[in-house]
């Protein structure tokens, strides 16, 4: 039985790596805000701290020690030293869950990426107030964040790596991008497919990320890498991916293709159409499969997906409040 701390209780990754830690037998300290109560466990401590808050931090775990932690709220470095100053915390063994973003804001590298392809030219800022710079913003942040971890683990001695992730799918997904495409195909209206949804994805399951983080904790030698990507296993084309859901839902939607020009030029391009354009990552695996992780494919892990968002149906995506828009699209098409 291991101390496990995990920083973060609300998103749908902390939430499979939750149930996997106490499924296993460990105790678990969760650092939230409180302002949503965990489901009760014997062995499941919640302890109240604003992630962005020394002094809050330091109040719930000073002179505290762990066997493994794993931080789901480091956004940029500022996050990570303040931290690492509290008083006599112990984080054991260390995991950041890290993004597919720190390959996308890099220059002169084709995906699916590399761990080494982070340390490819950045591309520069792009221009302020764009969803290209809010992406960028987090990209950069992410690796910041990677980078003073890397310090921190030096001067203090601790095993520690970032856990680079592209989108996560999981039955209870808080995102919402899931289930923008299946209300799209259960309102009976046409459902625009950007360039005819022939981009390649790469996504990861929530169940096999939380597995991994199990097994970064009881495994015996800590992996001698400061980054490790896990994703599916291969490429599957967006259009291949939304059949696939549909057909689980029993849903026969009627896609129309669209230039992403077209979608741009309507102001749909960032609204109405999620795993799709430069800011959707796809991440080479070989090297945590080479160790022994393991991650499925959207054939094994999507019926489960796709009933839980059928039968627990999540708020609408942001997106989907310009579906009349997108409808007049289509009748242009």
């Amino acid at each position: 039985m291991k101390r496990v701390l995990l920083l973060g209780a609300s998103g749908l990754l902390s939430g499979a790596a939750r149930e996997a830690f106490l499924a296993a037998g460990h105790d678990v300290s969760v650092v939230s805000r409180g302002s949503r109560p965990l489901p009760p466990h014997p062995r499941l401590t919640p302890l109240a701290a604003d992630r962005r808050d020394a002094a809050s931090l330091s109040a719930a775990l000073s002179g505290e020690k762990f066997d493994f932690t794993c931080d789901f709220l480091a956004y940029d470095g500022d996050d990570v030293s303040r931290l690492f100053a509290v008083p006599g915390f112990s984080p054991g063994r260390f995991a950041m869950i890290s993004s597919g973003q720190v390959y996308l804001v890099t220059e002169g590298r084709t995906p699916p990426f590399r761990e080494g392809d982070s340390e490819a030219p950045l591309m520069p800022a792009p221009p302020e107030g764009t969803r290209d710079r809010r992406e960028w913003d987090y990209g950069m942040g992410k690796r910041a964040a990677e980078a003073t971890l890397r310090l921190e683990a030096s001067a203090l001695g601790f095993p520690a790596l970032a856990l680079r992730l592209p989108v996560v799918q999981g039955e209870i997904d808080g995102s919402s991008r899931l289930w923008a495409w299946l209300e799209r195909m259960k309102d009976g209206g046409p459902v625009l497919l950007p360039d005819g949804g022939a981009q390649p994805v790469r996504f990861v399951y929530a169940s096999d990320a939380a597995a991994a983080l199990l097994r970064l904790a009881e495994m015996k030698d800590w992996p001698a890498l400061p980054a490790l990507n896990l994703s599916q296993p291969a490429d599957i084309p967006l259009k291949e991916f939304l059949r696939l859901a549909a057909d689980l839902a029993g849903l026969r939607p009627r896609f129309v293709p669209v230039a992403g020009e077209a979608l741009a030029a309507a102001g749909l391009a960032d609204a109405c159409a999620p795993y799709w354009g430069r800011w959707c990552s796809r991440l080479d695996p070989s090297a945590a499969f080479a160790l022994g992780f393991a991650a499925r494919g959207p054939r094994e892990y999507m019926p489960s997906v796709v009933r839980a968002h059928l039968d627990a149906p999540p708020r609408s995506h942001p997106g989907y409040a310009g579906r009349a828009e997108e409808l007049a699209l289509a009748a242009r098409l």
